[in-house]
């Protein structure tokens, strides 16, 4: 039994050196028909990372030819399967430009957009790949509203907007946290103006509230009264779009405090007014 064991292991090593000696023989000096038919065959068989280099040799032989169509986008797909996105989102937007008359144009606009997704950071990063992500579902959804995968273009597009969202937002209450207060509530208008419906809406009031406040609260006598009745007003506008808030108890509670301050204010002023 153990004799038949190391046959049968000793068979496999065979055949496994066998089959790798043969794809670098290929690779490096084959045909590139050969070259054609094995990348073909390993890109069928889902060996997409051995299928790449085979690809990769025949752009420059095949340029121009029939067969350059299904390479190019056997290419990108491989790059897509082995998740590396940033050459299958170039590739597969090069095949959109190359054959847009492909009967896989639709397939490859979609993997094109997701493979820009996925490549895409978290928000704090720099937003290129989101961005071109964004703007590639927008034209998926554009060329193809009743596609199968339309649905799911549309998922992903919001997501995007919420990531993009996100990050505008983050920055904005980074203006509050560091007691930037002015610069807070301008950020905090400017989010509102390019974000019309957006899901961060009730924070980005509560937050410019807060900044109204503490800003009031922290002012010099000139400015003090002033700037108390603007965020008197902020809290009004909270109270108005959002009248049921889990935060109205909060906004109740500083507001009254503003009023507080308002009367002390006044009173401050009027005893300096009659000196």
């Amino acid at each position: 039994m153990q004799k038949i064991k190391k046959f049968l292991f000793t068979f496999l090593v065979i055949i496994l050196l066998s089959s790798c000696g043969e794809y670098h023989k290929v690779l490096n000096k084959g045909l590139n028909k050969d070259k054609y038919a094995m990348a073909v065959d390993l890109y069928e068989k889902g060996d997409y990372k051995k299928a790449i280099p085979l690809f990769e040799k025949l752009a420059g032989p095949y340029a121009g030819k029939p067969q350059m169509e299904r390479i190019q986008y056997m290419t990108a797909d491989s790059y897509y399967q082995t998740e590396d996105y940033a050459l299958s989102s170039y590739y597969f937007s090069k095949f959109l430009t190359n054959y847009p008359n492909s009967t896989k144009v639709e397939e490859a606009a979609f993997l094109s957009a997701k493979s820009y997704f996925l490549a895409a950071p978290k928000y704090s990063l720099d937003q290129q790949d989101t961005e071109k992500a964004l703007a590639a579902f927008q034209d998926y959804i554009d060329r193809y509203p009743n596609s199968a995968l339309a649905a799911e273009a549309n998922n992903y597009h919001k997501e995007l907007i919420t990531r993009l969202e996100k990050k505008d937002f983050e920055v904005a209450k980074q203006y509050y946290h560091t007691e930037n207060y002015n610069a807070a509530i301008t950020a905090f208008d400017t989010f509102n103006e390019e974000h019309l419906g957006s899901v961060y809406k009730e924070d980005t009031f509560y937050y410019k509230f807060k900044a109204y406040y503490d800003l009031s609260m922290n002012s010099v006598l000139t400015k003090k009264e002033q700037r108390l009745l603007e965020a008197k007003a902020s809290s009004a506008k909270f109270k108005k779009s959002f009248p049921d808030s889990k935060r109205n108890k909060e906004i109740d509670q500083l507001t009254n405090k503003i009023d507080e301050e308002l009367l002390k204010t006044k009173e401050e002023i009027a005893t300096i007014s009659q000196n």
